[in-house]
């Protein structure tokens, strides 16, 4: 006879797997053991699919509930939830999302996924205190190029070659959903950060964009802005630095020895 904690493993796998295992372990009454089961497996798959759903309400806009119901459900079978924390599930949808064969002629569906997911992740994130503007002005000058910086918890970078923000503003909830996007128009640079309660995305230019990735992989200052200046030129590194310090993208530094 497995024990109770066997017995919950099958229960929790059959849920969205294979029933197999404890489906002789199922007291059958009014109904037979795999019409009870049914009951919990579409139970779970609802609950998940709207879990998706909300955390990807503009691919869901997109597409339409049914078609996001069916590639929800392809993504669950794939992906099973591995925690009990439902924000936490649906970090691979977007990447689900660019092989998924049904969606191959909507190229830039993967890319809307990421921007919903960075929203979501935002929301989410832990706070962090800021950084006293007046706090590089204590660093010596000679030590700049050593400087690795902090971004806030909630911060993502997501860039696309379509006019993802267009794509996003022209599907949110007060909007009638029938403006055209084109979608040659460009692509998109954007800063995902939360600031207070509210999620903000920002629109970067190249240099800006290539300077908070490359400090966010954990590079000294003086190997991001070389990444940057490549990017733009003319950008200008201590107005950038000073904007992010005083708009909370950046929340701490070290100075590497």
């Amino acid at each position: 006879m497995p024990s109770l904690h066997e017995l919950q493993s099958r229960f929790a796998a059959a849920l969205l797997g294979d029933p197999a295992d404890v489906l002789p372990h199922v007291q059958a009454h009014r109904f037979p053991p795999e019409r009870l089961l049914q009951v919990y497996r579409n139970n779970v798959t609802a609950t998940l699919v709207d879990a998706l759903g909300d955390i990807y309400p503009v691919v869901r806009r997109l597409v339409g509930p049914d078609f996001f119901g069916f590639a929800a459900r392809a993504y669950l079978r794939a992906n099973l939830p591995t925690g009990g924390n439902l924000h936490d599930y649906g970090d691979r949808f977007a990447g689900f999302l660019c092989l998924f064969e049904p969606a191959r002629d909507l190229d830039y569906l993967g890319d809307v996924a990421r921007l919903d997911w960075a929203r979501h992740r935002a929301f989410h994130a832990a706070d962090a205190d800021a950084l006293p503007l007046d706090a590089l002005a204590r660093v010596e000058p000679s030590r700049y190029p050593a400087l690795r910086f902090t971004l806030h918890p909630s911060v993502s970078l997501v860039a696309s070659p379509y006019p993802l923000l267009r794509i996003w503003e022209v599907n949110q909830p007060d909007q009638s959903g029938d403006q055209e996007v084109d979608l040659a128009e460009g692509g998109v640079s954007l800063l995902v950060i939360r600031r207070g309660l509210a999620v903000e995305i920002e629109s970067l230019d190249r240099g800006e964009f290539a300077l908070l990735t490359s400090l966010a992989k954990g590079l000294t200052l003086e190997r991001a802005a070389v990444k940057a200046l490549a990017a733009t030129p003319d950008l200008r590194l201590d107005r950038v630095l000073r904007r992010h310090v005083a708009g909370q993208t950046i929340v701490d530094f070290t100075i590497k020895d």
